[in-house]
Formats: C-alpha cells, structure tokens, sequence
C-alpha cells in the first residue's frame, strides 16, 4: 500500500512548533529506508512522517503494544487517533490480502502509527524522558522502516510470522524448548528456600524428559532489602539464606535454575545515580528507582546479573525496567511514553529508546549464555538480545478472567513474534484452588501444544491426581519442539476460541465469572 518514500516530514522541538534547524535523511534500505537525524542546534521530540492514501473500506487493522498486551490486542476498522506501536498489519478482505508496515527492531526511537481512511502517520519519539534530546553532532538513526505484501493465498496469520522475521534480522533463541515452574502465581511473594526446593522436586517429578531438563524460578520474594522488592542484591533474606546454594540444590534435582530481579530498584543508592526528582515515579514508588543513563548504574546492573550467574542460575528474569525508566505502564502510553513533564535522563544526548536499549545491551553481556527472559521489557527493544519476552499482562492464579483476558489474547496476537523475535511467553497458569481446574485445564493444553514456552505455578494443595495426569501430559509436550498454533479465529475477536494444531483445530471453552 505504500509504494513511495511520503509525502510530507515534520521535525518538532520542545516548544512543539516545527523545527528548521534539523534535517532528516531518508536512506534506501531492502523493503523500505533508514530514517537519520542530524540536529546540532536543536533539542527535538518528535518527527512526523505522512503518506497521503486513499485506502479501501473494510481493511482490518493490527497494531503491537509498547511492552505487554493488556488483553486489548485486536483486529479493528479504522480508528484514527488508535496508537499502534512498531508496526501495524492491514487486511483486505476483498482481496484476502494483507500489508505490514513497520519498523525494524532495536530503533533508537518509539513508532508509534496511525491509520485513517486519507493516509497512514509514523510519528517517531526521540524525546530525552520528557525533554527534547540534545544529540549534538552526532546523526540519529531513528528507525529503519519495513514494508511487505502478503503473497499468494498466504492467511494474515502466516503473513504476520513472515514480516516479523523481516523487522528482526538476528533474534537471538534458546536452543531447546523452554518449559517451568514459578512460584509467583500461588506464592505471590510469601516463598522460601524450602519452598522452592519442594517446587522443583515436583517440576522433576512431573516432567518425562531427561534430554530437556525443566526450569523453576525463584520469583519475587528471596531479594534482601526489608520492605523493598528490589536491590542490593548481593544475597538472599532469611528465608533465602543460600542463594548459591539453592541454585546448587536444583541443579542436583536435574531442574535449571531461574531466578528473578529488578535491575533499577534499590533500597539505597548515591543521589547521582537516582532517578530526577521530577521523575513520576516517585509519584508510584516509594523505593529508589535508578538512572540508567549513569555509567555506574550500568555497571551496578552488571554486577548483579554476574553475579546471579556465578550463583548458578541459568535462567533471569528481569523485569520492570519499563515502568521505572518511564513512570507508566504499556496500557498509560496512550498519549506517549511519559508523562508531560520537565524531567530528563543524566546523559542527555541519547533518546529514551536508545538508553534502554543499552541497559539491555549491558544485561545481555553480564548473562552470556544465561538465558534471559524480559518483563515488562519493550519488546521491539530486546529482540536479539533476549531468549525469551513476556508478551502480555500478569495473568492469575486468583481470578480466572484475569488469566482469559491478558493470557489468550497476548498468545493469540503476539504469536506471530514466536521464533522471529524471541521465544514468547504468554505467561503463566496459576494453578492453584482458586481458579477452576476446567478453565485451567484448557489454558495449560493450549500453552503446551502451542509451540510456545510453559510456565506453571502449581500451588502444592492444588495438585490432586487428575492434575499430576494433566501436568506430565502438558510437560512432555512442552520439553520437545511443537509446530506453532495458530488461532484461525483471531480476525474476530479478542480472544480466540479455535486453534489450529497442524491438521487438527479445537475449540475451547474459556469461560466467564467461573
């Protein structure tokens, strides 16, 4: 649908009138062109691209999230003020065909689209957290725009997989599948030690496979700092009193090791290293959240990560890094990343986009080859860099809408990013007496034949032996290489009922206010 560079660019300063001072270069690049900014003079926020369209009634149109789905990922009409980050994916029904147009991953700005009936808009954020940034002589390349047009009788869904490989060159994958258990979904931070090893004791029990062996993570609760769900991490509280050990523990029960952290969160830290004051985060969070834009921030977060790896664990999670660089979660960035406000990062010259990106850059190095697992984590932002991404909201193992909301919708729309971005990981089955075993039953099936990682948090008092039977079934599954699900369905609603398994297509009863 779109054959031509645009028709119309606008550089905007932090007055939010248009700037003179900066150019933009449009540098071909295959399927599209890199986007390059060089403005010595000025402090910008945004560039506004326009192609001037006239596009055909009934299109369907798809949109990504900033990080997480929040059980809102759909197919839709046109809806011009709808905000579809990275990229977006338009269907026409009449021709069964389908267009993507996107950016390739690892930007060093937030794309955000915007369709309407005249045209497609690209606006690019390069603020500084809520700033212009200040890139001096340097030229920024702010994306590298995609596009491509489905081929053939190719289903949206197929076409969906195909432009995601396209937007992410090199994703960097575990090397088998990943399935485990977590504790989160039943402990819900209240887990020790003992509890810990008695969890993964059932994970083995319950999973066949010797060629792949099962994960447990330790989830949020082992960390030390009193009242604190974060740093310094430099060993267990007193119910995690041997962090290597523990470790050590697992691995002799032939289960991997996971872990999980708050890389930005801390008890105590210099004043320097501390978010600006102006920062809505302190608004949302009582503890100290850190600036990684300061060098010794990052080599703080280097450490940690090193340090969980000589621990022993071969598996971290780290999560949150979205909300305490921003203030908001994916679900508030409706009208931008952050908050208006006057607040910026320490280093000033690099964008928002590009200061995450290091962080990740800086976890991915202290890991080698630890598999890492991001959490609420910009996506688009860690593809090649992370094994694995959570790619919805928490599910639950008290509410069971919770887990149809956020769970089969992030599966469903955010599949076609399994194995072309990262492993996705549409979160967990909370398996515990709270949530009826019907509806639970179904979720961990779908997630064990999807092709897709499993993680189980099984609750010990909700483990009878329909669910031991249920577990060993959805384990062995999961320890060996399944072809990849696909909800036929998708195009109407948002949560899809029917999925194809190769050949086979079943339905599931998800259920309401169980």
């Amino acid at each position: 649908m779109i054959d031509r560079v645009c028709d119309s660019i606008g550089v905007y300063a932090e007055s939010g009138e248009k700037c003179t001072d900066a150019e933009v270069q449009l540098k071909a690049a295959p399927n599209g062109f890199h986007i390059d900014i060089f403005a010595p003079t000025v402090s910008i926020t945004r560039v506004v691209l326009r192609w001037n369209l006239s596009l055909p009634t009934g299109l369907r149109i798809l949109g990504d999230h900033w990080e997480r789905g929040y059980g809102d990922l759909e197919w839709r009409g046109f809806v011009p003020e709808r905000v579809m980050p990275w990229y977006v994916l338009l269907f026409d029904s009449r021709s069964s065909s389908t267009h993507g147009i996107g950016v390739s991953t690892g930007a060093g700005s937030f794309a955000t689209w915007f369709v309407d009936q005249n045209g497609i808009t690209l606006v690019l954020d390069v603020r500084n957290g809520a700033q212009g940034v200040h890139l001096g002589n340097r030229t920024l390349r702010a994306a590298t725009l995609q596009t491509l047009a489905s081929e053939g009788s190719e289903s949206p869904f197929a076409f969906a997989r195909r432009f995601c490989k396209l937007l992410c060159s090199q994703p960097r994958l575990p090397g088998f599948p990943v399935y485990s258990g977590n504790d989160w979904y039943y402990a819900y931070g209240q887990n020790s030690d003992e509890a810990i090893r008695r969890d993964a004791a059932l994970i083995r029990e319950l999973s066949p496979s010797r060629d792949n062996a099962p994960f447990m993570v330790v989830d949020a609760g082992w960390f030390p700092a009193l009242g604190c769900s974060g740093g310094p991490y430099i060993k267990g509280n007193e119910l995690f009193p041997d962090m290597p050990g523990l470790a050590a523990a697992m691995k002799a029960l032939d289960v991997r090791p996971g872990i999980w952290i708050r890389p930005l969160l801390t008890a105590d830290a210099p004043a320097s290293w501390r978010m600006p004051s102006a920062h809505p985060i302190w608004k949302r969070e009582k503890h100290i959240v850190l600036d990684p834009s300061v060098p010794e921030v990052l080599h703080l977060v280097r450490e940690d990560i090193t340090r969980m790896r000589e621990w022993g664990y071969t598996l971290i999670k780290h999560d949150f890094t979205t909300f305490d660089i921003t203030g908001r979660y994916g679900f508030e960035m409706m009208d931008g990343i952050v908050s208006p406000g006057a607040w910026s990062f320490a280093d000033k010259s690099r964008t928002t986009a590009e200061i995450i990106r290091n962080l990740y850059q800086t976890i991915r190095d202290a890991a080698k080859d630890v598999i890492l697992i991001g959490c609420n984590t910009v996506g688009h932002l860690g593809a090649g860099l992370f094994e694995l991404q959570r790619t919805g909201d928490d599910t639950s193992g008290r509410e069971w809408e919770r887990t149809r909301k956020m769970g089969v919708n992030t599966l469903a729309f955010r599949m076609a990013q399994h194995d072309t971005f990262f492993a996705v990981d549409a979160d967990c089955v909370g398996l515990t007496p709270k949530v009826p075993w019907k509806l639970n039953k179904q979720w961990m099936e779908l997630l064990a034949a999807s092709g897709t990682p499993l993680f189980v948090s099984a609750d010990p008092t909700a483990i009878g032996p329909e669910q031991r039977a249920a577990l060993f079934e959805a384990f062995s599954r999961s320890a060996t290489v399944q072809p990849l699900a696909e909800p036929p369905d998708w195009l109407e609603t948002t949560c899809p009922s029917h999925w194809r398994f190769g050949n086979e297509t079943r339905k599931f009863d998800w259920g309401l206010f169980e």
